[in-house]
This record gives structure tokens, C-alpha cells and sequence, in this order.
């Protein structure tokens, strides 16, 4: 999809090139096994981007291509391109994108558990196993943001609630201070109240701090209300995109996603998880 075409969609239009842009990307494992076919998307500067799906969709995979963390697990773009800020960066590795500013929140909260909440700030202060700087203001974002962290610094990070351990995480990619920030699955197993809790904070860093954000989740309500824009995948594919206002008023995303819809004969009738194709 182009600059132009998401502008006629609804989507922010700038002259400047997508922060993100994957053109008909084909990822493969271990060149055998084929994760990803025929992924194009946009992510323009300070959006943010929801990237939803099912598990096994692809989503991972594709936030894994673009911060270069793919390369490591053995994934390779085979066909199309990833490009950033206009520089085709197409199986790059994690070392080089961290360089160009994208830092990505994996899946599952890894924190160091034996180092305590400081010691794993203190994490996000290195890079090719050096520290890069140090100084109390490089905390100073952490706490802002997440206050609570301040009170526990003394803290095995293994001994934090699941809450506190997702804002660590946050945290310490915040202190590395990206310009693109990938986060999957922020709301895995936390309580509902702390999922507000957490995506609030999260609009809040993007308009406050400009970082443009690619959240992928499951849970469709909450990311949907906080993005720009957003990708359903499905089957290693992109099969819906629009604007998030828009995507949140179709019914494949109403009945599927949000359980909404209005005929609720037809949501107990269905057997399987698949989202309808409307290609216009």
C-alpha cells in the first residue's frame, strides 16, 4: 500500500517516507518453512499501529523482521522489502536496528529476574555490550511514566507483579530512547484494569515523547482505541486494514474481535476463525 493509497483510505498522509514500510514481504524459517506471505503495511511517524490476529497469524514474526531480531531466530525476508525512514534495511540485524532507533518490548515480560528493578534499567543504558551514557535524568523518563518503578528499585525484578514487571519492560526500552518502538502482546495476562492502565501510559509516551509505536495484541477493543491505524493478519497475511475508528465499525472485526456483533444467531454459529476478504 502506498503513501497516497493510505491517504485515500483515511490514514495520515506525509511527505516524508513511512517510518516503516514492508512491500509484499515473504519471510521464511530455516529456508523451509514459510511464516509470512505477500505483508505490506505503513506505519507513519507518531502513529500508532495496531497489529492484531490470532496466534500463529504472523504478527510476531513480523515486528521480529523489522527490529532484526528474525535474523537470530534463523528468519529470512526471501521476497519483497523492509524499509526505514526511506533506507531499505531488509534483513538487517537487531544490532543494526537498535543503531537506528527501534527497540522491541518481546513478548512475555523478559526481565532479568535475578537483577533488581534498577539493575534492569540500568540495561537500557547499553548497547554492543557498552554503556552509552549514564546519568539520574536518563531515569528520569522511567519515572514519569511509571512512578511505582521508583518505589522498588531494590527489587528482584522476578519478585514484581506481572503489572510492574510490563512497566519495567517499558521502562527500560524508554531509557534506550527509540524512535520506533515495538511492543507484543503488552497485555498478556494482566488484569483488565491494569491493561488500561498500561495502554493509557502508552498514548501518553507517544504524543508526549513522539515515539511511533507497533503495538501487535489480541486484545483487539483495547489496542484498536488507543491506535491510528490497524492490520488484521491471518495466516501469515494481511487480510483487513484502515484506519482504527474504521476497522472497529466492520463486522468481521465486531463479531471475530470484540464480540459485538449485532446478529447473535450468526456468532453462535461459528465454527472456525476466519475473517472475510472485501477487497474493494
Amino acid at each position: 500500500m502506498t503513501t497516497s493509497e493510505r491517504a485515500s483510505t483515511g490514514g495520515s498522509a506525509s511527505q516524508q517516507p513511512p517510518v516503516v514500510e514492508l512491500d509484499n514481504v515473504e519471510i521464511v524459517y530455516d529456508r523451509h518453512f514459510l511464516a509470512v506471505q505477500g505483508v505490506s503495511m505503513e506505519v507513519q511517524e507518531s502513529d500508532i499501529v495496531a497489529l492484531l490476529g490470532p496466534n500463529g497469524a504472523g504478527k510476531s514474526t513480523v515486528l521480529k523482521m523489522i527490529s532484526g531480531i528474525g535474523r537470530s531466530e534463523r528468519g529470512e525476508v526471501t521476497r519483497g522489502s523492509v524499509s526505514y525512514k526511506g533506507e531499505d534495511v531488509t534483513n538487517y540485524g537487531a544490532n543494526e536496528m537498535v543503531d537506528r532507533g527501534i527497540t522491541h518490548i518481546l513478548e512475555g515480560r523478559r526481565v532479568f529476574e535475578d537483577l533488581t528493578v534498577e539493575e534492569n534499567l540500568r540495561c537500557g543504558l547499553y548497547r554492543d555490550g557498552r554503556r552509552f551514557r549514564f546519568d539520574v535524568e536518563d531515569y528520569r523518563i522511567a519515572f514519569e511514566y511509571f512512578p511505582q518503578l521508583e518505589e522498588i528499585l531494590d527489587l528482584k525484578a522476578g519478585y514484581a507483579s506481572g503489572g510492574q514487571q510490563q512497566m519495567l519492560v517499558v521502562a527500560r526500552a524508554l531509557i534506550h530512547r527509540p524512535e520506533l518502538l515495538l511492543l507484543d502482546e503488552p497485555s498478556l495476562g494482566l488484569a483488565p484494569k491494569l491493561v488500561r492502565d498500561i495502554f493509557e501510559t502508552l498514548v501518553e509516551i507517544n504524543r508526549e515523547e513522539d515515539i511511533t509505536m507497533i503495538i501487535a495484541d489480541q486484545n483487539a477493543k483495547r489496542t484498536l482505541e488507543i491506535a491510528d491505524y490497524g492490520y488484521v493478519m491471518e495466516n501469515g497475511q494481511v487480510e483487513l486494514h484502515d484506519p482504527a475508528a474504521e476497522l472497529m465499525e466492520r463486522e468481521e472485526i465486531k463479531e471475530f474481535y470484540l464480540g459485538t456483533s449485532g446478529d447473535e444467531s450468526r456468532y453462535r454459529d461459528i465454527r472456525h476463525y476466519k475473517i472475510r476478504k472485501r477487497w474493494t
